[in-house]
């Protein structure tokens, strides 16, 4: 069911890092992140702001560009590796498979690859930030949710085996996936020994689903739904507050002012050891819905952030026409 995954990877990559979103209005994202998530400001200028978690101390996990044109897509998903020579090798590696790989030189990062995976999903990669003081215990600032980490990405990719089969050889394993008969539908990877960095499903893409924040308190998922009542962001809470199945989290999700979607949850459990097997969920199963929570409107499914300049190629064998209810059933995916 499930492709090989390569324990020893030519290179190595961490953890999920950081994600560059294009947005309409500057001045209203940052607030949104800064005031309902709680995210703060590492750096900003007149077209970009730099944000982090309270418990980060890398310069950035999400960087807003102002583009009035382009605004609502996604430029780059980041992944950290170890070491710089790391990014020498993954130069080569992309290049030996005919896979786009170029430098680039960019504010608080240190030298920097961008690269593109089979789907066309535009990734970057560096070994260094720019550090900041870490904040989570500066109650005194702290605002909104109180956004902690960024902890994952999920995507969709027209073909989830094969993109599976590629992540696989990168070293990332899976913690759970989503499977209908034979057929895989989606994969939940990680490198970082929690559950999650890339989950991808299929679906027509590349494109972000959303991108996820971690919390420290359970209340916080409330809070952030609160303060986007509060500041005029109310409509956008799209799904939740819920637990997931089977893994168990607290989640809600949330649309930005150019609906890009983010997901505030209570962090994950450890998958550390190599003896943990992934866990299947059955697409015809109710065990695939969450454990509590209404269920998700149809344009959960099927509604993401395209990537600038990328076209998006629908899966080679599209859903057969069914009921909305059989579709979420078939569909469901965190």
């Amino acid at each position: 069911m499930l492709p090989p995954v390569d324990l020893r990877p030519s290179f190595n990559i961490t953890r999920s890092s950081h994600v560059r979103l294009t947005v309409a209005d500057l001045a209203e994202s940052r607030d949104f992140y800064v005031n309902v998530l709680g995210l703060v400001v590492s750096d900003e200028d007149e077209r970009t702001c730099y944000l982090r978690g309270l418990a980060e101390a890398c310069h950035h996990s999400l960087v807003l560009e102002l583009d009035e044109e382009g605004a609502g897509a996604c430029e780059r998903i980041g992944f950290r590796v170890f070491l710089d020579e790391d990014l020498d090798i993954a130069h080569g590696w992309f290049r030996e498979r005919g896979l786009p790989a170029r430098w680039v030189d960019l504010p608080y990062q240190g030298r920097t690859l961008h690269v593109s995976d089979p789907a066309g999903t535009p990734l970057e990669l560096c070994a260094h930030m720019e550090t900041r003081p870490r904040l989570h215990i500066d109650f005194a600032h702290h605002k909104g949710a109180h956004a902690q980490r960024l902890d994952h990405f999920q995507t969709f990719a027209p073909d989830a085996y094969a993109l599976c089969a590629f992540y696989g050889e990168l070293g990332f394993r899976n913690s759970e996936y989503l499977a209908h008969g034979d057929k895989l539908l989606s994969a939940f990877m990680y490198r970082k020994g929690t559950c999650l960095d890339l989950a991808v499903v299929e679906n027509t893409g590349p494109a972000l689903h959303h991108f996820a924040y971690t919390v420290s308190e359970s209340r916080d998922i409330f809070t952030a739904c609160d303060w986007a009542g509060i500041l005029g962001y109310g409509e956008g809470v799209e799904r939740g507050p819920g637990r997931h199945g089977p893994g168990g989290m607290l989640f809600t999700y949330l649309r930005d002012p150019d609906g890009h979607r983010v997901e505030v949850f209570n962090s994950h459990y450890q998958t550390i050891d190599t003896e943990v097997e992934p866990v299947r969920w059955d697409a015809g199963s109710l065990s695939t819905n969450v454990r509590w929570g209404l269920p998700a409107l149809e344009k959960w499914y099927a509604e993401a952030s395209p990537f600038s300049g990328v076209k998006q190629i629908p899966p080679a064998e599209p859903p057969k026409p069914m009921t909305l209810e059989r579709f979420l059933l078939e569909r469901s995916a965190r």
